[in-house]
């Protein structure tokens, strides 16, 4: 009997669970509450380009066209990039557009029962053959409500969409007190080029953060008012955006993305040779991040701007916090039509917003328009699509814990699921796209999980790895300093080599890619 696959999401994990799922003779549903496929790529900020450098955001079978030469694609060109791969591999068929996962039921033996497992699903097998999922889904055209059942649950949800994190504020300080205009950056991003160019257009603009989007954002503002409305970017924490990936003319590639750079780091269930190692090369590890840090700081002029930040540079690489900086960003900065201020907390009023106490500003931002690019809420997005409060509690874990995620991908007390593309990496799509052939090797029974203890135990010690490398973004999941040690658990489950290159130097030395797993 043909197995179903429910996949919720048709970004770009949602497109290679897909196209896994018909490799290997399954029968996917793809549900995508947006009219095309493309996650975080469908709506975009008109000057967003990619962040990672082309090469290292590639599927393995599906190379870029010859036609984009630019070692970064805007949106338009890594939109057309999955359009094509969609097409290519006849993908767009299985997906079920304008459809919205209401929820996703367990049907099957009780909590009690699942919680007294020893094996994942109560047997080890991938789908249970106990229980089956049902997906209960809005049309959001025709409001019509379809109800299904599914052999196995692929979630795709994507955390960087759909459920903006808005900041709480005093019933008397939030944005009701404020004559001006308040947005997310998510709203801002879904207008057409024309509309948002003209809502910014003419007006004293404050966005609020400074990450990507923000970046983005208020380089938009800059060009359209100049100096004569300047942009107030408000920092709440100074990151080490950088300006190219070539500190002091070094790739950058050759520092974090090779077996070497993993050598400085503590590991997972690393052994005592191993830990040994990394203690005896931290002063090497520590003079790395200063290298890249120094590059940095003179090429932004940091220090003028007091946006140096109080943490690493290996931290920010870490928790998968790393974006490229607009071109003339700073250099607007330098003009004026860029105004950048530190401040941990913010308020508004009548005219537009107050700093907190520590700032140096204590006068009013006079402001029309405030553009929050503060994130979205991931965890809470991945939790609500679950109609059982268990499944709830077990797949958000602990608030001072990471996502409790098997090797990223698996919750252990949760059957006949996967989540694909909530844990960060240096290169989301080809971390996912791994992710996906461990998954489907997984389901056709090629490798057995271990039992749910020793799961369990994994998990901690990856916790514990994040925590410590990660600092207060530990939550991120982010695999970015150990992607090939974590890419080698991958490939052991799955019987690979998890050495991919040719000799021992190249091994060592030479960054890892998409096309080393291809």
């Amino acid at each position: 009997m043909e197995r179903k696959v429910g996949i919720i999401g048709a970004g770009i994990s949602g497109l290679l669970a897909c196209k896994y799922a018909l490799a290997k003779g399954y029968h996917p549903l793809v549900f995508e509450s947006r009219n095309t496929i493309g996650g975080v790529w469908t709506q975009t900020v008109e000057t967003t380009k990619l962040q990672t450098p082309k090469p290292l955001y590639q599927f393995t079978d599906f190379a870029w066209p010859s036609s984009v030469e630019t070692v970064f694609p805007d949106q338009n060109q890594v939109f057309d990039y999955l359009q094509s791969y969609a097409n290519h591999f006849d993908l767009l068929k299985h997906i079920k557009f304008n459809t919205k996962v209401v929820s996703i039921k367990y049907e099957g033996p009780s909590d009690e029962e699942i919680q007294s497992w020893a094996l994942w699903g109560g047997n080890n097998d991938p789908f249970g053959n106990l229980g089956k999922w049902v997906v209960t889904t809005q049309h959001l055209l025709n409001q019509t409500i379809e109800v299904m059942q599914v052999d196995f649950v692929i979630l795709c949800l994507g955390r960087f969409s759909d459920l903006p994190n808005i900041p709480e504020f005093p019933s008397d300080k939030g944005p009701e007190v404020f004559d001006g205009k308040v947005m997310h950056s998510m709203d801002y991003s879904a207008l057409d080029y024309q509309s948002a160019r003209n809502l910014i257009k003419g007006k004293q603009v404050t966005v609020v953060g400074f990450q990507k989007s923000a970046l983005d954002i208020a380089m938009e503002c800059s060009v359209a008012n100049g100096v004569e409305k300047p942009c107030t970017v408000i920092c709440r924490t100074p990151h080490w955006n950088v300006p190219d990936y070539f500190p002091w003319g070094f790739p950058l590639a050759y520092l974090y993305l090779n077996r070497f750079s993993e050598l400085l780091v503590h590991k997972p269930g690393e052994g005592l040779l191993l830990s040994l190692l990394a203690s005896l090369l931290l002063p090497l590890r520590w003079s790395i991040s200063k290298f890249v840090e120094s590059d940095i700081k003179k090429k932004h002029r940091l220090k003028k701007f007091d946006m140096v930040p109080d943490h690493s540079f290996l931290q920010e690489m870490n928790s998968c916090l790393i974006s490229t900086v607009p071109e003339g960003f700073y250099d607007n900065a330098e003009k004026g039509s860029i105004v950048l201020k530190r401040s941990q907390t913010f308020s508004f009023c009548k005219d537009g917003v107050l700093l907190d106490n520590h700032a140096k500003t204590k006068e009013p931002i006079k402001c029309d328009l405030v553009i929050l690019a503060t994130g979205y809420k991931g965890d809470q997005k991945l939790k609500d699509i679950f109609s059982s409060p268990k499944f709830q509690d077990y797949i958000i874990g602990s608030s001072n814990k990471t996502v409790p995620l098997y090797r990223e991908c698996i919750h252990p007390r949760i059957p006949q699921l996967a989540v694909i593309g909530f844990s960060e990496s240096i290169a989301n799509l080809y971390t996912s796209e791994l992710r996906c052939k461990w998954l489907f090797e997984l389901l056709d029974s090629k490798f057995k999980l271990p039992n749910i203890q020793k799961m369990e135990k994994d998990v901690l010690e990856w916790d514990k790895f994040k925590k410590r490398s990660s600092g207060k973004y530990y939550r991120r999941s982010c695999i970015g300093a150990l992607h090939i040690w974590y890419n080698d658990q991958l490939c052991k489950d799955m019987g690979l080599n998890p050495k991919r290159k040719k000799g021992a130097w190249a091994e060592m030395f030479e960054p890892y890619g998409p096309n080393d797993y291809a």
